[in-house]
């Protein structure tokens, strides 16, 4: 790494001491190579996230790893500030992605250095971390090994994990089945490690998103982010936003708000835009007032592309609520936003191919398992995208209530066809995408993962991987599931055991 810095002090956002106003935003770590803070809010500029470093006297060249998510617009601006001297470089206005802007030389002291970020405009400026260096040479802007590797040494980081101990059970994801999964695990008498890139648990129901558990191609279901208003009590100013417009276009509906957490559907402003024609052919289930109608990357890699994904979203609703502000100014002038999240509602996962993959067939017919260990319930939930105006919009959303009747999960759903130790639940089991579609839903999730804790305990009574428990000791898993809660229907008498 001779052509990289190999001095200076490395502070990364996720050290600031206080936030202020700005958000710790970690969930594109594998996209741009780190957290970093967003100052999310909704146009009115943030408290100013502040810290104390310390540091040796010398003259440092200052960088400064930002984004400008708008290029040619520059919404998301902030300045930094150093020992109470402001530096003449406005950072989110390069026209670059994920890059290190120069912002000069500065003399820092032998002892405590203070360091302030100040968000200009309120609209998602954006900081990954900050570099006092000893030399000219640029830090590496790119996000690969090498770019991982030099980070963890200016902060004198080990190469490898640290060892955190023996854990009976791994639970990867804090949602609503990975959840319930690791405090059943724990509830069966095994020592669980459960692993959760946000700082909140719940997922989907977490409140950083807000939906409520539910029952029940190459395209797959795209991210939504959801959002409240209110009326104030005197007018609210909202600054012109032309790179916003430039994806809402004349769009001017807020209606099927999230009411409360949990609870979508609200009611919100709608004004109808000039030379509004309305389309007689449209699927009238599409005129209903539903948040996740907002929909937005359906043919993206939600894995490479998420926080453009994300992005684009939020131009939709600031430009869509510019316009009703300003499409009815009279009625509208008080309206304010109380509410939008910055993490998106992801409507589909990857699946991992287990030994039996569920299909709509299955679903539909009611097919009996000899090893279904699980019920889930629930209507199939297809979203079409394609709306030919508005690209945040659903084209046409089908749902399928059935007849109502739960149906079978085969445990062979809920592990790895190739990898041993490796099972599944909610979004990521085994089965088709219309299929998915239907035992997407959070609570059907929270029963998967009810006979995959199960199963790892099992596995460690027996000291044999999921298929090994599939094979010899498929009852007592049966019994051990239901003793946490979950019955299977029984089709002679339409009732549950």
């Amino acid at each position: 790494m001779a052509s990289l810095p190999q001095s200076g002090i490395l502070l990364e956002a996720e050290e600031f001491q206080n936030y202020g106003g700005w958000i710790l935003d970690s969930q594109f770590d594998s996209e741009m190579g780190s957290p970093y803070l967003l100052a999310h809010g909704n146009g009115k500029p943030v408290a100013d996230a502040t810290t104390v470093l310390s540091t040796e006297k010398g003259h440092y060249h200052v960088w400064v790893r930002a984004k400008d998510w708008v290029p040619d617009h520059h919404p998301g601006q902030f300045t930094l500030t150093i020992n109470e001297s402001t530096l003449d470089t406005v950072f989110g206005t390069n026209n670059e992605d994920w890059s290190w802007q120069y912002a000069g030389i500065m003399d820092l002291p032998h002892g405590d250095t203070s360091v302030m970020l100040h968000d200009l405009t309120g609209f998602c400026g954006r900081c990954d971390a900050i570099f006092f260096s000893l030399e000219d040479t640029p830090p590496p802007s790119e996000n690969n090994d090498e770019a991982r590797a030099w980070r963890r040494k200016l902060r004198e980081l080990p190469e490898n994990p640290v060892d955190a101990g023996s854990y009976d059970v791994v639970v990867v994801g804090g949602g609503i089945p990975g959840c319930t999964a690791a405090l059943a695990a724990a509830r069966l008498g095994n020592r669980v490690a459960l692993v959760q890139d946000r700082p909140k648990l719940g997922g989907n129901a977490s409140v950083e998103i807000g939906l409520s558990p539910r029952e029940a191609d190459d395209m797959h279901h795209g991210h939504t982010l959801f959002f409240r208003t209110k009326m104030a009590n005197a007018a609210v100013s909202f600054p012109v936003v032309p790179w916003a417009i430039e994806v809402a276009k004349d769009y001017s509906d807020l209606r099927g708000q999230l009411r409360e957490p949990g609870l979508e559907n609200g009611t919100g402003p709608f004004v109808v835009p000039p030379n509004f024609v309305p389309d007689p052919t449209a699927d009238m289930r599409m005129k209903g007032p539903l948040t996740h109608f907002w929909e937005y990357g359906q043919w993206l890699d939600p894995y490479t592309n998420g926080e453009h994904i994300r992005d684009h979203l939020l131009c939709a609703i600031y430009g869509t609520f510019h316009n009703v502000k300003t499409m009815e100014p009279e009625n509208y002038a008080n309206l304010d936003f109380d509410w939008v999240t910055f993490v998106a509602a992801q409507g589909e996962f990857k699946r991992y191919k287990g030994d039996y993959v569920l299909a709509e067939t299955d679903i539909r017919d009611h097919k009996a398992f000899p090893d279904a260990v699980v019920q889930n319930a629930g209507a199939f939930c297809l979203h079409y995208p394609g709306d030919e105006k508005y690209d945040f919009r659903l084209r046409a959303w089908e749902w399928d209530e059935r007849d109502k009747k739960p149906y079978d999960i085969p445990f062979r759903c809920l592990f790895s066809t190739n990898i041993s130790n490796l099972m599944m639940a909610g979004k990521h089991i085994s089965t088709t995408h219309i299929g998915g579609s239907n035992a997407k839903f959070m609570a059907n999730g929270g029963q998967h993962a009810l006979a995959t804790a199960a199963a790892a305990h099992l596995c460690k009574k027996y000291q044999t991987t999921p298929r090994g428990i599939h094979d010899n000791h498929l009852q007592e898993l049966k019994a051990t599931t239901g003793n946490l809660g979950q019955g299977i229907w029984d089709r002679k008498s339409d009732n549950r055991l």
